[in-house]
């Protein structure tokens, strides 16, 4: 039975890879854009199965109308994918507070404005599907992504508490979290850089050092199948690392918390009363 799917951020990037792949195997898909014109090819493909959306996910009132003519185009929506966001580049104190409030609007205002209008839709079906998509860096943190490691770290919280509120209404609940993939998003898509102070210039050199080897970036292509996977699962997972960098990254990282939390145990305990 083919799936009504709601994608954010669908442009290009995984948004627009995915939502042809739901396409291609029937699905039906709305997919949001702040420019619908980069969605026209899926429209002129696959017809009345795609439903491009314009959306500024920022705008709350927006996304409660986007979710309603979803609604009355297709009847009902099956899966949310929270795919829109971007990235910002620049540490923390180089960051200056309109920057850091535009990455939190987009990346977890937006995130919560669409997820909160879709609720209603799937309590009411009784079932439903939200995706989120946060990132490896919601589990651990590089430098010079201060700001965008938090506003994942936020999706993250939001969505596991979400989850536990939703579960007995049939509802579930998806974090997925990539390493970086060869998208625009360090491109195009991540459209911030801070103003450099110069003490930092060897973090900032370091990490974009790091960032020239190919093997760090995994192929978008790659992620098709494993999205598919997740979609159709009867009982999906809570969370779901995209690639080898994210996978043994983020096991290496959370062995190290483990160590430290009995190293420090009995202090923990002594600080209870």
């Amino acid at each position: 039975m083919s799936k009504v799917i709601f994608i954010t951020g669908a442009s290009r990037g995984f948004g627009k890879l995915w939502a042809e792949a739901f396409l291609k195997r029937g699905d039906k898909v709305a997919a949001a854009a702040r420019n619908t014109a980069a969605l026209q090819d899926l429209v002129d493909t696959y017809g009345s199965n795609m439903l491009p959306v314009e959306l500024d996910v920022n705008n709350k009132q927006a996304s409660a109308e986007a979710v309603k003519s979803i609604t009355k185009q297709f009847g009902r929506i099956d899966v949310l994918i929270n795919n829109a966001g971007y990235g910002l580049f620049g540490t923390v104190e180089e960051t200056t507070e309109e920057q850091a409030r535009a990455q939190m609007e987009t990346n977890f205002f937006g995130l919560l404005w669409v997820t909160q209008a879709v609720l209603p839709v799937m309590r009411a079906q009784k079932s439903g599907h939200i995706i989120q998509v946060s990132s490896f860096l919601g589990l651990t943190t590089l430098p010079v992504l201060g700001v965008y490691n938090a506003s994942k770290f936020a999706v993250e919280g939001l969505s596991e508490t979400l989850a536990s509120e939703v579960a007995h209404l049939g509802i579930k609940v998806t974090l997925i979290e990539p390493n970086g993939y060869s998208t625009e998003w360090a491109g195009a898509s991540a459209s911030q850089t801070t103003a450099d102070i110069t003490d930092y210039a060897p973090v900032r050199d370091a990490f974009f050092k790091s960032a020239e080897s190919p093997e760090i970036w995994g192929k978008p292509e790659a992620t098709v199948a494993p999205i598919l996977k997740v979609v159709d699962e009867a009982n999906p997972p809570a969370r779901l690392l995209l690639g080898k960098i994210a996978y043994h990254g983020v096991k290496e990282v959370y062995a190290g918390r483990l160590k430290e939390f009995d190293e420090w145990k009995e202090v923990s305990i002594a600080a209870h009363g």
